[in-house]
């Protein structure tokens, strides 16, 4: 979801049509004060692992990185963690000694940009592959369609948290021959068959921007299980040094600093207790909305447990009178902010314009649906009934 490394602001809306009886009716709101979106916020702990850091003076990559690197590779089930700068450089790390210069690569249609962009920035060829309607993710069926003799590796995203359908995708490598890479930038801690999802695949990239479900301000992790490849990665990493001044391969300064690792390592103590509240969260809002007529809340993929990063649903146009962005005008109008991700697919984006796009209608359908709605681990039972109620009441207020 290399959401995947950069912001994921709320998008503005636009203001609703006259007849949002909500909005401008004056009546009561289903809460008095906005309910959080998401939770970023660092405790004492956290800010005393940063100074501690600070005054020793050791402010490069060194004992906290490692620290991180081994813990929360052990939570991944890889044999080797790597720390970066961020995400996006997580897949440059990893695409760029297995994937080649004129590669196709198969291509999440949705997802977030840097999934593709560092396809691009590689000199890869980009083939969109279409989401599944009830999850949101990779579709291996479209995927399998699009192999040319040309296609090379399959690029996907654990989006939203969730967990693509890995045994799909592997069978599909197998079958040709493609390297694997998977974006877990939202996606820490979720797990396949009961099995942590850096366990599969050639390499798994996970980023630590702010909101992430594991936000160290930025920061960035690959996991693999070839010895061979860690150590490609790592010398890319840091300039292809293998000692001091000796560079045996040109590379990048992607290292990540001992601060970023301290605040990291202080948050991995929180980190299962509070993505178990998030996939409470999650099951209590599935629930509630079960029977709300016009509002689907996103699938997981068959012997997947998603930590949900967000909490997506979909917004059925032809059930409503107004847009989803008017909806979400509506909720924010009874104290429940919501976002957009995202606004439009990837073969949308001007910058991925001179690519084909590759038939990808559910993506395309997608981006005029999906709303995600506050999920984190500081939600309340307060903050949750209102979410409830406040979606509820805008359905039902617009439903046709």
């Amino acid at each position: 979801m290399a959401t995947a490394t950069a912001p994921h602001a709320p998008i503005s809306v636009p203001a609703p049509a006259a007849d949002n009886r909500l909005a401008i009716d004056g009546g009561t709101p289903i809460s008095k004060t906005t309910i959080p979106f998401m939770s970023t916020g660092l405790s004492d702990a956290d800010i005393g692992a940063a100074v501690r850091v600070l005054h020793s003076g050791m402010l490069r990559a060194a004992t906290k990185c490692d620290e991180l690197e081994r813990r929360f590779g052990a939570m991944t089930g890889a044999k080797h963690a790597m720390t970066c700068a961020n995400g996006t450089c997580a897949l440059q790390l990893a695409y760029e000694p297995l994937f080649a210069p004129g590669d196709e690569i198969l291509v999440p249609a949705w997802s977030y940009i840097a999934t593709v962009s560092m396809v691009v920035a590689r000199g890869c060829v980009p083939v969109f592959v279409d989401a599944i309607p009830g999850t949101a993710q990779f579709d291996v069926a479209d995927a399998s369609k699009k192999i040319t003799k040309k296609t090379k590796g399959i690029a996907a995203t654990h989006l939203y948290g969730l967990v693509v359908d890995i045994d799909g995708i592997q069978a599909l490598a197998k079958a040709h021959n493609l390297k694997v890479v998977y974006d877990a930038a939202q996606s820490h801690l979720a797990q396949y068959k009961d099995k942590p999802i850096g366990a599969f695949g050639d390499a798994v990239t996970y980023s630590f921007y702010a909101t992430k479900n594991l936000g160290t301000g930025e920061g960035g992790l690959i996991s693999c299980n070839d010895d061979a490849l860690a150590r490609s990665i790592k010398l890319l990493r840091s300039h292809g040094e293998t000692d001091k001044y000796l560079h045996e391969s040109v590379g990048y300064n992607y290292r990540m600093n001992d601060i970023t690792g301290a605040i990291g390592c202080s948050k991995l103590d929180r980190l299962e207790a509070q993505t178990s509240q998030r996939q409470k969260n999650a099951v209590r809002l599935d629930a509630a909305f079960k029977d709300v007529a016009g509002i689907t809340p996103f699938e997981q993929t068959p012997g997947t447990k998603g930590v949900y990063h967000l909490y997506v649903i979909k917004i059925d146009p032809a059930r409503f009178t107004v847009s989803r962005d008017q909806f979400a005008k509506a909720l924010m109008a009874e104290g429940v902010p919501s976002a957009v991700h995202y606004p439009r697919s990837l073969p949308q984006q001007p910058a991925l314009s001179r690519f084909d796009k590759n038939d990808t209608p559910i993506a395309f359908s997608l981006a005029q649906q999906v709303l995600a709605l506050p999920m984190h681990h500081d939600l309340s039972e307060a903050h949750l009934s209102n979410i409830v109620a406040a979606v509820t009441k805008v359905a039902s207020a617009y439903r046709r």
